[in-house]
């Protein structure tokens, strides 16, 4: 009979009977270690990331649900209007208030529906303002006139939605009542717009079965002659922090 041996895949043993145990490859355990480190790392990245989207999504989620549906916000504002000498006999005190209430609508507070009472000068009108920041449009709606101007969104007058509810959710609360200053802002009516489907469901509601008109800013147009102030009306309001005159002249 023939008698087949097999080394033992551990180890060898020695003449005294000593188990020899087999030296480990630098270069294998050195490329081992740098894929666990590697794996490590990926590990932790990827669970930062899931930390972070978490955050984000919760905090989205949180803001929206504090911020009560349909509640309105109450604003206001002291400014200084620097086209008027200060010890003029029209100004009665150092800085002018504005007010105005704000509610904002839709899911993401995407539409912010201003209301701009009867003012304190005789100058102004009443008016509701609706800044679409979906359609990125504009509407004010003049009370005095019962007319309805509408107009690309001013970005540069009008915060960005959450910008805005946050401002308004301080001066909400009394404490917060900045000094500011005014912003002359002139448009000028273009044409008549029958079809006001275009303009989104709250723009539809507000000016429904009113005349509608659509405004351009005075600076971008040619040709503009200076109008008398009898074709003009005055809206004060602010949706920043700044406080907006808003001229509207007719041709």
């Amino acid at each position: 009979m023939v008698k087949i041996g097999f080394n033992s895949p551990v180890g060898q043993k020695d003449a005294k009977g000593a188990l020899l145990l087999p030296e480990p490859d630098p270069e294998s355990a050195a490329a081992s270690g740098g894929d666990n480190a590697t794996g490590r790392c990926l590990f932790t990245l990827l669970g930062l990331a899931f930390i972070l989207s978490g955050l984000i999504i919760g905090g989205a989620c949180l803001y929206r649900f504090i911020v009560p549906k349909n509640k309105v916000f109450h604003g206001e504002m002291r400014y200084v209007d620097s086209s008027i000498p200060p010890h003029a006999p029209e100004t009665k005190a150092p800085y002018f208030l504005a007010l105005e209430d704000v509610q904002f609508l839709g899911d993401n507070n995407n539409v912010a529906v201003i209301n701009v009472p009867v003012p304190d000068f005789e100058d102004y009108d009443p008016a509701v303002i609706i800044h679409d920041f979906e359609l990125l449009l504009t509407v004010y709606l003049d009370l005095s006139l019962d007319n309805c101007y509408v107009i690309a969104l001013n970005t540069s007058v009008v915060m960005p939605p959450r910008n805005l509810l946050d401002l308004f959710m301080r001066l909400t609360t009394g404490s917060y009542l900045p000094q500011t200053y005014l912003v002359h802002e002139d448009l000028v009516v273009t044409e008549r717009i029958d079809n006001i489907d275009e303009l989104g469901y709250p723009i539809y509601r507000l000016c429904s079965g009113k005349k509608t008109y659509r405004l351009q800013r005075k600076e971008m147009m040619e040709g503009i002659q200076k109008r008398s102030a009898v074709n003009c009306r005055r809206i004060k309001h602010f949706a920043n922090n700044f406080v907006t005159d808003t001229m509207i002249c007719e041709p």
